[in-house]
């Protein structure tokens, strides 16, 4: 069926026949995208038609208007209409009949209807009291009856518009600041609003209106696309929700991809926030712009009066070979060459990081299309202006984004091509790959000072996680990628090397010091070889701190930088030539001997409580303190069921377990018996923490059987509704053999929820091994969890047994 086809049966048929022809045009699937937005809009503007003539009768002076998005002929499947009805004030009764007559059929067929009645005077009188309504009626559009009444009210719109424009768009610009600042960056979320968050299409409605106002105008490369594909993505979330929703849930991000023909919804999010991008980008020069224009307006008469009315020539400041301050831009100086000089692009970078200032969009875009290529390896200057730019903190992100926008990143570095815009599955992080890893450089700024070579730092830093672009393990596809960029920079063969290495381990600190036993010399022993030298080494602890920080608030606590900081004091003692304490050489503090014979004395568990508030040595200055959590230590007389029966505890408590570690204690000679000494950090989820008291009387109750741990859990889990949301990979249980001389260590990687250190102690039981120490870690959602056990006569678990209690583990959290 065509599209005249379809009209001819919507004006047939009546309101039935509308929605069949509307569910026809949203089925077929030879159209899409914007002939389907225009063909449905046509074919709604033809059924308001036709009720506005049957509906109107004699009455003259009266026009049905389409405003917004209606008006701009975009109507996605499930678009609300924005309809005016403009009427010159005469017949109000036969108005608001026809008025009736026009919205309920709207009403009948379930479409969300945004209706007004007015006269043009009313119009422009509300169209100045509310901008929201001025920037809908800028996109009016004549439907039905009197064209004239239409169109004399677009003129008198755009005209009072353009009159106002210097009192109205700063207004408009802190309407979106506010927006922005409420919905956050839509090239950022991984679950973004289309329409209202920061690039999305209310920005690109808000550049249309600056150019209305001709005050100032967008880029206008590419935006048109951009909005485009924003608008297509909506049209096909529309589509696969059957709602009016703007906000693309990852629970439907696979099928808008497919309803897209694209590949998967990585490859769709990639595609939205590149479009997000170029119009935030935009609209930051935008922006910028049209603060330049009114600046200019208010001085202009002050300075053509000291001047004697001559025209002002704006103040040029040099602020590096071939740049210089204009305006409160950085712009290239007159006599610049970039075809002739390849590092200025570099060099206008750095010197406008440095400054705090925005490169222009000119400047940027002459680079772009003149400057040639550097060579191979890059001269030292090219080298040390990349170095400058990426130490210079905060100013390097606009800076970095301009010459992104315009193509000048991905041919100094092609590397980058492959991260751009990438987004990260992982609530954790609250960014893209490529805006993480310029965050990482930027949080690495601060610690410039701590290291011996910033340069080095700088580079890791922004490269860190460039293996993310390529299938594997990134940080060893990472290290590939990093020699060659570092060497191709122009860093020698030994810098090189150390580049390398720090991309290879970026995340061997954290993570040895949050899942592994700091205890055991096999574990400092690993670490130091990793590393290799004392230099790397502080190198890659500020490395660590900065790509937490860079990742998000989750990743990073003074807890994570205190287990940090040890780890990096036990390996510089080892890189120095000290060997590691053996575990068997620490003997227990004061307090825990008291407890340990008091648990002996009484054949009951003991337990005390003491807050650790103390910040690590080098943490940043931030007011108050940040808790370490709480220590817990618990002495028990020697028994089966003591792990569950603790974390089963802690966990009815709704204290979360920071790190565990379990020992068996030799008590004093004349003393009988064996007492299991438990040191754990915990934290309360929600309000303080419970009595000492009411914790050891449930800790006994469990370990004699009359506190069913399982049922509580159980009965807390029900009384919480399930909400819909994103299936959880399943969990995975692996053995490392190679971590540890005097435990086999089995690490759990799991979806965190409360219980889980339970059930898995629980499993532990069951399979007849002992628990030495835990080592628990969170990230958001992730539990990455490892324990060091043993037989039951201390010795590691041979390799099949290993195996089939990480199998055994693994079907138990499973099921």
């Amino acid at each position: 069926m065509t599209g005249t086809d379809v009209r001819n049966e919507a004006e047939d048929s009546g309101p039935g026949g509308y929605a069949a022809a509307r569910l026809r045009l949203l089925t077929e699937e030879t159209r899409s995208g914007p002939p389907r937005r225009a063909a449905l809009a046509e074919l709604t503007d033809d059924w308001l038609s036709g009720l506005f003539t049957a509906g109107a009768g004699d009455l003259r002076g009266a026009s049905l208007v389409a405003v917004g998005g209606y008006g701009r002929g975009e109507l996605s499947p499930r678009s609300d209409l924005d309809l005016l009805l403009l009427h010159d004030g005469g017949d109000t009764k036969a108005v608001a009949a026809l008025a009736d007559r026009l919205w309920y059929p709207v009403w009948d067929l379930g479409l969300d209807l945004d209706h007004s009645v007015r006269t043009p005077a009313e119009a422009r009188r509300t169209a100045g009291e509310d901008l929201k309504v001025q920037l809908g009626l800028l996109d009016a559009r004549h439907i039905a009856g009197d064209l004239g009444l239409t169109a004399s009210l677009r003129t008198a719109v755009l005209a009072d518009w353009r009159n106002q424009a210097p009192k109205r768009l700063p207004e408009l610009q802190e309407l979106c600041a506010e927006r922005a600042e409420r919905q956050g960056e839509l090239q950022y979320l991984l679950e973004p609003d289309l329409k209202e968050a920061r690039g999305g299409l209310r920005d690109a409605t808000a550049l249309r209106a600056v150019a209305a106002s001709w005050l100032a105008d967008a880029p206008r490369e590419g935006l048109a696309d951009a909005r485009r594909r924003l608008l297509d993505v909506r049209d096909a979330l529309h589509q696969a929700t059957g709602r009016a929703t703007d906000r693309l849930a990852l629970q439907e991000q696979d099928q808008v991809a497919a309803e897209l023909g694209l590949l998967d919804a990585d490859t769709l999010l990639r595609q939205v926030y590149e479009a997000a991008r170029l119009v935030s980008y935009a609209s930051d020069v935008t922006w910028r712009e049209v603060g330049r224009v009114l600046r200019s307006r208010a001085v202009r008469p002050r300075l053509r009066a000291m001047l004697g009315g001559g025209k002002p020539t704006a103040e040029r400041s040099p602020l590096a070979e071939g740049v210089v301050e204009q305006d409160g831009e950085v712009v290239l100086a007159r006599a610049a060459r970039p075809e002739r000089d390849p590092v200025l692009p570099l060099r206008a970078a750095a010197a406008a990081a440095q400054a705090g200032l925005p490169l222009s969009l000119h400047a940027v875009r002459r680079l772009a299309a003149t400057v040639r290529p550097l060579p191979t390896p890059w001269p030292a200057e090219a080298r040390e202006q990349l170095v400058t730019l990426l130490g210079s903190g905060r100013p390097t992100v606009e800076v970095w984004e301009g010459l992104e926008a315009e193509g000048l990143i991905t041919r100094l570095l092609p590397d980058w091509e492959r991260v751009r815009c990438r987004p990260q599955r992982n609530a954790v992080h609250l960014w893209t790959v490529d805006r993480h890893l310029i965050e990482t450089a930027v949080r690495a700024s601060a610690f410039t000072r701590r290291v011996s070579r910033p340069d080095l730092l700088l580079v890791a830093a922004l490269l860190h996680d460039i293996g993310k672009g390529w299938p594997g393990d990134h940080s060893v596809a990472g290290e590939i990628i990093a020699k060659d960029v570092a060497a191709r920079i122009g860093f020698d063969r030994d810098d090189v090397s150390v580049v390398a290495t720090l991309v290879r381990h970026h995340l061997l600190l954290v993570e040895t010091a949050t899942r592994r036993d700091l205890d055991d010399p096999a574990t400092v022993r690993a670490v130091a070889a990793a590393v290799g030298s004392p230099g790397t080494l502080e190198l890659l602890h500020a490395l660590t701190e900065a790509d937490a920080l860079a990742t998000g608030p989750a990743a990073w606590s003074s807890w994570r930088a205190s287990l940090v900081a040890d780890l990096v004091d036990r390996v510089s003692a080892v890189l120095a030539g000290d060997a590691p304490a053996e575990p068997e050489d620490a003997a227990p503090t004061a307090e825990q001997e008291r407890l340990a014979l008091e648990a002996a004395a009484t054949g009951s568990p003991v337990l005390a409580l003491r807050a650790q508030t103390e910040p690590p040595a080098e943490q940043e200055p931030s007011g108050d303190p940040e808790p370490l959590g709480v220590e817990l230590l618990i002495a028990v007389p020697d028994q089966s069921g003591v792990l569950p029966a603790v974390a089963g505890v802690l966990a009815v408590h709704r204290l979360t377990v920071r790190t565990a570690e379990l020992r068996s204690l030799d008590l004093p000679d004349g003393v009988d018996g064996s007492v299991l000494l438990l040191a754990w950090r915990v934290a309360a989820e929600y309000g303080s923490l419970p009595q000492a008291a009411r914790l050891r009387a449930d800790l006994v109750r469990a370990l004699d059987g009359s506190l069913d741990i399982a049922a509580r859990l159980a009965e807390r889990d029900a009384a919480y509704p399930r909400r819909r949301g994103v299936v959880a990979p399943p969990p995975r249980v692996s053995v490392h053999p190679a971590a540890s001389r005097l435990a086999t260590v089995i690490e759990v990687r799991s979806q965190d929820a409360p219980g889980l250190l339970f059930r898995i102690g629980r499993a532990l039981e069951d399979a007849s091994v002992r628990v030495r120490s835990a080592h628990v870690s969170t990230l958001g959602a992730n539990a990455v969890d490892a324990f060091y056990v043993t037989g039951p006569e201390g010795a590691p678990l041979p390799g099949d047994e290993a195996e089939s209690v990480a199998r055994k583990l693994e079907e138990t959290l499973r099921g």
